[in-house]
């Protein structure tokens, strides 16, 4: 199942769009505004944003350009502009593929897959579970445990604990997690970080002053590592 963000200003179509892919096992949320989906690409990074390119508050080439500053997430156009110079424009600004409506629901399920596929969303890279002396991490069933308990992680705090695991032992810097979790390339705000760090310790019962698996490397970042 793959997490898509639809931009689509049109109700009728949204709703439409909406409908089939769900019945295709697929998570969807939906807005009509690019800024909208500007702000949920950065604090909810989807696996794929399906987008419009006629929007009401900003169009959506622009919408597109400003994505590509600050993330790398699969982007398929969907519009009714079948100009070749506005498809190789947008696709020159960043878009993995270009859909012209009408459409059949078949191609628009088949042309998510192939940008999945291309972008390794769906080919089991990184789904492996990963284990850390007794915390383990199941990204194909979203699960977490800690000795044995179950863990209730949001998405982005289950993102971010995956990726320090990925990295058990190793020093990563706020950067890094800027750039690999919340997919900010060029950078955000460090206290983002610590603040899910933070959140991250309570649910793992820890502090920072009397750390078991989170450890701050003062000045440069932080290490997660099994205790003992």
């Amino acid at each position: 199942m793959a997490q898509l963000l639809l931009v689509e200003d049109d109700a009728a179509i949204r709703g439409a769009l909406i409908r089939v892919l769900t019945e295709h096992g697929h998570a969807v949320t939906s807005t009509a505004s690019a800024m909208t989906a500007l702000r949920h690409v950065l604090d909810t990074p989807p696996d794929l944003v399906l987008l419009d390119l006629g929007l009401p508050d900003l169009s959506g080439y622009e919408a597109l350009r400003m994505m590509r500053a600050v993330s790398a997430v699969p982007v398929v156009v969907v519009t009714a502009h079948d100009d070749e110079r506005e498809i190789i424009r947008v696709l020159d600004a960043g878009a993995d593929d270009y859909v012209v409506k009408p459409f059949g629901t078949g191609q628009i399920e088949a042309r998510i897959r192939a940008v999945l596929r291309r972008s390794g969303q769906q080919d089991g890279r990184g789904d492996a579970p990963v284990e850390c002396g007794g915390l383990r991490l199941d990204p194909a069933a979203h699960e977490a445990t800690l000795d044995g308990i179950g863990l209730d992680l949001s998405r982005r705090e289950f993102d971010l604990l995956h990726y320090l695991a990925q990295h058990a032992g190793q020093v990563v810097t706020r950067r890094d997690l800027l750039t690999n979790v919340w997919q900010m390339p060029y950078g955000g705000a460090d206290k983002t970080v610590d603040v899910h760090i933070s959140w991250l310790r309570r649910k793992l019962g820890e502090t920072a002053q009397q750390p078991r698996y989170l450890h701050t490397v003062r000045g440069v970042g932080v290490k997660l590592s099994p205790p003992g």
